[in-house]
This record gives structure tokens, sequence and C-alpha cells, in this order.
């Protein structure tokens, strides 16, 4: 071996060593200067999401153990939506009122008990009323969390809070429909009592952790600038309706078709859906710190992108492993779009109107469970699922292109906001 050839051998064994250190200091850097707060929130909610797994099975529980027709199913999913309308809604505004953290505890208590009553009803009817009641309780700890993690974090660090919440709640999320479609396969009544004492445990959490007061309870002076009057914000919310849109197929169709079209069992639908967390759980913190002096328009227009596109290339494929792929495909979609779209709204807001311009937000989605689950299944009854896809392919590139249009017509406050 030449001297020449000694030294580029040591310098590759050299760069083979470094490497884990690299990755080691980026993931130091990515997760670097956030506050106690922000951790203390995201362990809260990564108690609570480790046990979400009712939601994911709820359509496959409604239709094969009840023996729901798919409409009713679909209306039932809807009177969810409903609910979370008045959930997220009310629950933002009641930031504003008594305190984020106070909202949080409310909501992780109520959901609990909600939770576990939900494995008696027979009927589509009780059903529907219960999803309902569910929804207003469980869906008020968004805007809530979302309101409490912009007012600790200062706004540079606010993109890597929502994505830390994120990161937090999907790698709960990760086990939660693994032992559920297990569960499942046992009794789906299980599924009941374990997502709702891991609320019960998440609120217990939070009363523990979480102080009497959250940042700035105590400080509300009248906004200056509202919601409902931000007329760049409005411009927003059906950006927000169609991602909804797409997101709501995830948990009420991609079950389905998982099963129907692709002949996978609950365990394996239950892997896929931890496909999607653990790449959110490796890759969302890191690209939010890499990207962080991007603008998140951008980010959010190749985000809505790959998300609709992800969905549409279900009916070209089959088998387990194009699955996990097209997974990953709108994976990175969520991931580009959410945590953006949430700085975004946090950026507009005054700190003393945080919770109802979050609350806004997380209706604009909520009004997608009204509509999403109804208009979904009535796609599938009548058109097949690999339509459905192909919808939600179309609806991404009509959002990609959509958030472009809106940033270059939303006014200069908007534009640099989205920046």
């Amino acid at each position: 071996m030449t001297v020449i050839e000694e030294g580029l051998l040591a310098e590759g064994m050299q760069g083979v060593v470094a490497w884990p250190r690299r990755v080691g200091q980026l993931y130091r850097d990515a997760y670097s200067g956030l506050p106690r707060a922000a951790w203390l929130l995201a362990l809260i909610e990564f108690a609570n999401r480790s046990g979400v797994m009712v939601l994911f099975f709820l359509t496959l529980y409604m239709t094969r153990r009840l023996g729901f027709s798919l409409a009713d199913a679909g209306r039932a999913m809807s009177a969810y939506g409903l609910g979370s309308v008045i959930g997220t809604y009310f629950g933002g505004r009641l930031c504003d009122r008594i305190g984020a953290y106070h909202v949080q505890k409310i909501s992780l208590a109520s959901a609990g008990i909600l939770l576990i009553a939900l494995s008696w009803p027979r009927t589509p009817l009780t059903v529907a009323l219960m999803l309902f009641l569910l929804a207003i309780a469980q869906e008020a700890l968004h805007p809530a969390n979302a309101t409490a993690t912009a007012k600790i974090c200062a706004a540079e660090l606010r993109p890597k809070g929502f994505a830390l919440n994120r990161l937090a709640g999907n790698l709960g999320v990760s086990i939660g429909p693994v032992a559920g479609g297990f569960l499942a396969l046992v009794d789906y009544r299980w599924l009941f009592w374990v997502d709702g004492l891991t609320s019960l445990v998440a609120a217990g959490l939070a009363l523990t952790l979480l102080p009497s007061a959250g940042p700035h309870d105590g400080q509300r002076p009248a906004p200056t600038r509202r919601a409902w009057r931000d007329l760049g914000f409005l411009a927003m919310l059906p950006l927000f309706f169609g991602v909804g849109l797409i997101f709501v197929q995830m948990l009420n169709a991609f079950p389905l078709y998982m099963r129907m079209a692709y002949g996978l069992r609950e365990n394996a639908i239950g892997g896929l859906f931890t496909v999607n967390t653990l790449l959110i759980v490796t890759v969302e913190m890191i690209l939010m710190h890499a990207l962080r002096r991007a603008r998140p328009a951008r980010v959010v227009s190749l985000g809505t992108l790959l998300l609709g596109l992800g969905f549409s290339l279900l009916p070209l494929g089959s088998g387990l492993p194009y699955a996990a792929v097209t997974v990953m495909v709108w994976t990175m979609g969520e991931i580009l779009t959410v945590p953006m779209l949430m700085t975004l709204v946090s950026t507009r807001a005054d700190e003393s109107a945080q919770g109802e311009y979050q609350g806004l937000c997380s209706l604009a989605f909520a009004m997608a469970w009204v509509i999403g689950p109804s208009l979904g299944m009535t796609i599938y009854a009548r058109l097949g699922g690999d339509a459905l896809w192909y919808a939600c392919g179309g609806l991404g590139v009509a959002l990609s292109l959509g958030y472009a249009l809106l940033r270059a017509s939303a006014g200069p406050r908007a534009a640099a906001s989205s920046r």
C-alpha cells in the first residue's frame, strides 16, 4: 500500500469515527435552547398519547364489531368532528380566560372518563353522542397545548417548541397503535380502558408538574388585534381546513383501505402508524432546526404537496412494504407542514390573544372532522377507495398552489409572518 493510499485510508477511518459525534452534535443542537416548561409539556403529551388507540381503530370497531354501515360509521365520526369544533374553539378562548394549564388539566381528566364510558354504547345514535362529548373534552387540549408552547418559547424557538411537542406526542403514538392492534385482536373493549387510563395518568402528571398558573396568566391586557378581524389570518383558515381534510382520511379511511384492499390485519395496520410516528421522532426536530431560517410559507407549500402525493400513491401498489413507503412520503409532508403552520399562527397573534388564534386554527382542523369522515366514506362507498386517494393527491396539489398564492396576496403583514 502506497503512502497516498495509507493517508486516504486514515482519513476515511477518521471520518467513520467522527460520524457518530457529528450526528450526536446535530441532535444536541436541534434540542438545545428550549425552556424547562416546554419539556414538561412534552412529557405530559407523551404520557397522554402513549395510550392513544381508540381513534385509530374506531372505524373498524364500528363496522366489524358493532355492525354499523359505512354511512353510519361516517356519521358517527362526523359527530366527533362537530364536538371538535366546539372543543377547539372554546378551549382556545378559555386559555385566554383561565389559563392554558388549567384547560389542559380539565381536558385530560374528562377525556379519560369519557373514553372508558365509550366502550358501552351499541347503537349509532348513542355512539355518535358519546363521540361528540369526547371530542369536546379531548380536542380542547390542542389549542391549550399550543397556547402554552407559544407563550413559554421565544419567537425564534417556537418551531422547535411545537416540533418537540409533536415529537413527544408521536413517540407516544408509536406505542399506542401497535399495542391497540394486538388488543383489538383479543377484545376491542381493552382499547377504551387503556386509552382512558393513560389520559387519566396524563391528567395526574399535569396536576403534579404544572403550576396552578401558566405563563402570563395574570397579565391579560385587551388585545390590539382580534383573530376574527385579522383578514390575513382568516385567509389562512381554508388552507388549515384543506390539510385537515387529508389528515382525517388517515384515521377514517386508511385503516379500512389497508384491511380491504391490502388485506392487512389490525396489528400490521398499527405497525404502519408506527412508521409514521418513528419518522417524525427521528427527523422532525432536526429538520426544524435546519430550516429555522427558511420561509415557512415555502416549506408548507412543499409539505402539502408531499402530503397529498403520499396518499395518492396507495392505489398504485400493494403489500406491507409498499404501504410503508407511501406512509414515509406523506409523513414527510406532515413534518414540513404542521409545525410551520402553528408557528405562523403564533406569530400573528398578540400575547393576550394566543388562545383565540390557536383555537381558530384548531377549529379549522375540527371542521374537517365534521365534513371529512362523511365525505370520505361517501366517496369510498360510491367510487371506491382508489378514487378517494386520488382526490387527496389533487387536494394536496391545490393546497400547495393555494398557499403560494395566499402568501403573495395576503398583504404585507401576512408576507412578513411567512418569512
